[in-house]
């Protein structure tokens, strides 16, 4: 049976899945890898480090499927988003490429509003400039280090820097070039205007594809490397995002894809670009031909309790930490939780957002701490919810969760709770990697559109319903009017 291959080119660790036609998947991934932060704000990391987890990941996956280079048709590619990776005339990276979460640029933001048009900048691209964003850190780069500028002849993103190491090409799909702040959202390519006028020269940008298209074949020297098979298309496949939409079924309006990793991504489909005027949303191209998407980012969902382990109770396991939490009652007995370990997104594009626990007591306690980070990222992934419908987005049916914290059935729950919509998991965890298979398996004609791959090899695994919301409403109230009483103390400390 023919195989299709999917790679997510995470910010901890490379992943692979294979697919079959009938939806079984085998998941394979490199051991983790770390992003550096050499100062206070910064966050970049070694290129090769994704394709040396590439590698690993791939062959890991045909030996634990007993199949060979063979036996795939196709690879899609997904990864983190936003990351800029610089590379000289020869291919060979120039720096540490700067990754999604780094907030080093808020001065480069303020000048390309002050170039672009702040109102002009968001209805060409569909965002306002935030730190995260591609173009900033370009900026960045040539006024903090000209060297460096100066040898620049292309650049990529992290899951292209992958994908020319397989195939020799430069190119991105057209979501993850949305990312960049330097695409024209309706056009669905880059903006000659945003780019003239950022001083960026446009040879150094990749060709842009639709998710599905075939973007180039596996090189002879990848084959040596890989056990692929020299000549395999290789697809465009998304940003982890919208391929993780994707390998969720959330390529229609009216499902909510949400992904709670090491960030919170509230995510849905829509027929047509739509803006938030003010820049609080972000509005991107989808992986799915002529669809957009409207996205909500936090930075530190899955993040926020993984700091909290690590911080407060080293050693111990996720799921026993989180056992701890269920004696806690809705509410955590009046503890809130800021969860802007990492700055913020959305809904306050503000690199300077500290994290708070509001409210403790001495009669509360680790269990109530945990308990008050579930709720207080259900919270902030509810702010990114009310937005969306702010701007005219409606009729949500359900959420599609992925991502690690998606495992915890207490995590899935609070969700329901707080968003008040049904909660569905997919039979895998591993939504950007699939959806990448599926972009696959779409571009060599297993099927037609992609929404035909997501009505086959989609199946729903666990459906939990809201139990109840009085409590979490007024949380939720309470917890919308701390940012704005906290945000001078942040600043003063930022």
């Amino acid at each position: 049976m023919s195989h299709v291959l999917g790679l997510d080119v995470s910010t901890t660790a490379t992943k692979a899945v294979l697919l079959d036609v009938e939806g079984t998947l085998h998941v394979a991934s490199c051991p983790e890898y770390t992003f550096e932060t050499p100062e206070p704000l910064w966050s970049q990391q070694d290129p090769r480090l994704w394709w040396d987890g590439a590698v690993v990941a791939i062959k890991e996956v045909l030996a634990a499927a007993g199949l060979t280079g063979g036996d795939i048709d196709a690879v899609g590619l997904a990864g983190q988003m936003h990351g800029l990776v610089a590379l000289d005339r020869h291919d060979d990276v120039l720096r540490p490429a700067i990754l999604w979460n780094d907030q080093r640029t808020e001065a480069e933001c303020d000048q390309i509003r002050e170039t672009i048009g702040r109102d002009r900048l968001i209805a060409v691209t569909g965002n306002d400039a935030l730190a995260g964003f591609t173009a900033p850190k370009l900026l960045w780069i040539r006024r903090h280090e000209p060297d460096v500028w100066s040898e620049i002849t292309h650049i990529l993103l992290p899951k292209d820097f992958v994908r020319l190491r397989l195939t020799g090409d430069h190119a991105v799909d057209r979501a993850d070039g949305a990312g960049t702040l330097l695409f024209d959202l309706a056009a669905r390519d880059w903006s000659s205007d945003i780019v003239d006028a950022l001083g960026i020269d446009a040879a150094w940008l990749p060709t842009t594809y639709e998710g599905p298209a075939v973007t180039g074949a596996i090189s002879s020297d990848a084959a040596e490397a890989t056990g692929l098979r020299a000549g395999t298309p290789v697809v465009a496949g998304g940003g982890d995002q919208a391929a993780a939409a994707v390998g969720v079924g959330a390529v229609e309006p009216g499902v909510v894809s949400l992904s709670l990793g090491t960030s919170g991504v509230v995510f849905t489909a829509t027929d047509e670009p739509l803006i938030d005027p003010e820049g609080r949303l972000h509005s991107f191209c989808h992986a799915v031909p002529d669809r957009w998407h409207v996205m909500g980012v936090m930075l530190s969902a899955a993040g926020s309790l993984q700091w909290f382990r690590d911080a407060l109770a080293p050693g111990v396991p996720f799921p026993a930490l989180v056992d701890e939490a269920l004696g806690v009652p809705p509410g955590s007995d009046g503890v809130l939780f800021l969860p802007y370990l990492s700055g913020e997104r959305t809904p306050y594009p503000d690199p300077r957002a500290l994290g708070a626990f509001v409210g403790l007591a001495a009669r509360h306690g680790r269990s109530h701490m945990t308990r008050s980070v579930l709720e207080g990222v259900a919270f902030g992934l509810k702010d990114s919810l009310e937005l969306m419908r702010a701007v005219g987005v409606t009729g949500f049916d359900e959420i599609r969760a992925t991502g690690g914290g998606s495992k915890s059935a207490l995590w899935r729950q609070i969700l329901a709770d707080v968003l008040e919509l049904p909660v569905i998991t997919t039979t895998t965890s591993e939504g950007a990697a699939q959806g990448a298979a599926m972009l696959a398996a779409t571009g060599v004609g297993w099927f037609a559109i992609v929404q035909d791959a997501c009505r086959s090899l989609v199946t729903p695994a666990e459906r939990v319903e809201p139990a109840g919301s009085d409590v979490y409403r007024e949380r939720y109230a309470q917890y919308r009017a701390l940012y704005p009483a906290l945000a001078p103390t942040f600043h003063a400390i930022a």
